[in-house]
């Protein structure tokens, strides 16, 4: 066996299930997830129909897939990118089909890392898992950069760079919802030339965002504008899940330095992660459609107009920029207080020591819970007042 595998560190959500296990609920209310960032609102009808067209499946069925993609799908992303971030991509050396931002995160790091025991991969601390797992089990170091709210590069020396292979950013950030700004991007694309490592930044909330006249720049935009063309050392990746509500698609993308795109295609090929034709298919008519996902900001947004001024009773709460989430402080343990809520109120968050990593003493998510407001408003609302009126009986 792998002996990295006992490197890795539970998930999240398994750590919540072993809080729950053996609870039973007091409430007579029905119960609401607030834990899992899983999108809820309908696909856009438009997938579903051609889902169904029996030709697009009978074509897809009946043929191996390639790993580089159809043209069609190439020029679908690269259309998309064109029009997002205002770049310019060459869909035969720019992108690669991936099956959704997970199996890429992961399978990209298992590709990009050396194995050298000096090496060093850059996590934001908290941070989505799998970043952290991709590390693991190719032997490279996760140093974890204090992200509680936004990354603080500043607190990485000059030595940590020089033995850095790859960085992982998530940009709107899981949990926070913060934007990392153009300067910081443009620093650290210096940065990645200066010390020869890899960005890897996950995009996968740009599309959810509160102002809807102010998106989170990209990191292939900035490179564009500080000149970098060839996308040197930088790499995106986005999907369709939280974009277009197709969690279940598995359908994305990664763009960028095609000699990174050339080594991580050599890779896939082995890797045997090709996205079937008929999906290809379907993506293609999806990044090509904007209309529904203005339509989805808009739900998000009136989600948080509803729920906001309930929580700002007992939390300093403010509308994230972007994503889905809140990143609540609490007065005291995140773990006893959501594994208390569940049993009084039949309502489950995440604590945010969970998806934190102890460091220098302290877990920048402790203290914390995320709640995700992906089911229907009604039962945001509902979850909200009753997780606000828990509060105010709870702390006195």
């Amino acid at each position: 066996m792998n002996p990295y595998l006992g490197h890795l560190h539970p998930y999240p959500f398994e750590r919540l299930n072993d809080l729950k296990d053996g609870l039973r609920s007091n409430s007579k209310n029905g119960h609401v997830s607030l834990s899992l960032g899983e999108p809820k609102h309908a696909p856009p009808n438009f997938v579903l129909e051609a889902l169904s067209d029996r030709s697009v499946l009978e074509s897809g069925l009946a043929a191996y897939p390639s790993t580089r993609g159809g043209i069609d799908i190439r020029n679908a992303i690269v259309e998309w990118l064109a029009r997002r971030f205002r770049i310019q991509a060459d869909p035969d050396r720019h992108v690669l089909p991936v099956n959704g931002t997970r199996e890429a995160l992961f399978s990209f790091g298992q590709a990009i890392l050396s194995g050298a025991s000096n090496g060093y991969t850059l996590l934001p601390n908290p941070l989505y898992q799998i970043y952290e797992g991709a590390a693991l089990l190719r032997g490279s170091t996760p140093i974890y950069v204090p992200s509680t709210d936004k990354p603080d590069f500043d607190t990485v020396d000059k030595k940590t760079w020089d033995r850095c292979e790859l960085l992982y950013i998530c940009s709107p950030g899981n949990p926070s919802g913060t934007f990392i700004e153009k300067e910081v991007l443009g620093t650290l694309i210096e940065l990645a030339h200066k010390h020869d490592f890899v960005i890897a930044a996950d995009e996968c909330y740009s599309e959810i965002y509160y102002h809807e006249d102010e998106p989170p720049k990209g990191l292939l935009e900035v490179a564009t504008e500080l000149g970098v063309d060839d996308f040197g050392h930088c790499m995106v990746f986005h999907s369709l899940s939280k974009r277009s509500n197709c969690p279940g698609l598995r359908s994305g993308f990664v763009a960028g330095d095609a000699n990174i795109i050339d080594r991580y295609f050599q890779y896939r090929t082995y890797h045997g992660c090709a996205m079937p034709e008929h999906v290809q298919h379907v993506s293609s008519l999806v990044w090509r459609d904007e209309q529904h996902v203005v339509s989805n900001r808009q739900a998000y947004r009136e989600k948080f107009d509803a729920v906001n001024p309930i929580l700002s009773r007992v939390f300093d709460a403010e509308i994230p920029p972007g994503t889905f989430y809140y990143w609540l402080r609490l007065p005291g343990d995140d773990e006893s207080f959501a594994r208390d809520l569940f049993v009084t109120e039949n309502i489950t968050v995440l604590p945010g020591q969970y998806l934190g990593r102890d460091c220098q003493g302290t877990n920048p998510g402790r203290d914390r819970i995320r709640i995700a407001l992906v089911a229907p408003i009604a039962d945001c609302i509902d979850a909200v007042s009753r997780m606000a009126g828990f509060i105010e009986g709870y702390y006195r």
